[in-house]
C-alpha cells in the first residue's frame, strides 16, 4: 500500500497507518453513497411533489453514478 504524505511527516507518522487510511477510504465511500442517495430522494421529491424534473440534480446524480461505475471497472482492470 502506498502511504499518504501524512505518514511521512514525523508528527503524523505515529497516527497514520494502514488502518487509518482504510477507515478514511471507507468513510469517504459511505459519504459519497449517502450523498447520492440524498440527491436521488431530492430528485424524486421534485418529480412527485412539484411535478417538474430538476435537470441539474439529474446531471449531478448521473455524474456520480458514471464516476463510481467507471472507477469500479478501472480498478478491476488495473488492480
Amino acid at each position: 500500500m502506498i502511504h499518504s504524505i501524512l505518514s511521512r511527516i514525523p508528527f503524523f507518522g505515529k497516527f497514520v497507518d494502514e488502518r487509518f487510511l482504510e477507515y478514511r477510504r471507507r468513510s469517504t465511500s459511505l459519504a459519497g453513497l449517502s450523498g447520492a442517495l440524498l440527491l436521488f430522494v431530492l430528485f424524486e421529491y421534485h418529480i412527485i411533489h412539484d411535478r417538474t424534473i430538476n435537470w441539474e440534480l439529474f446531471a449531478v446524480l448521473l455524474l456520480m453514478a458514471t464516476v463510481k461505475v467507471s472507477m469500479m471497472f478501472w480498478y478491476r482492470a488495473n488492480g
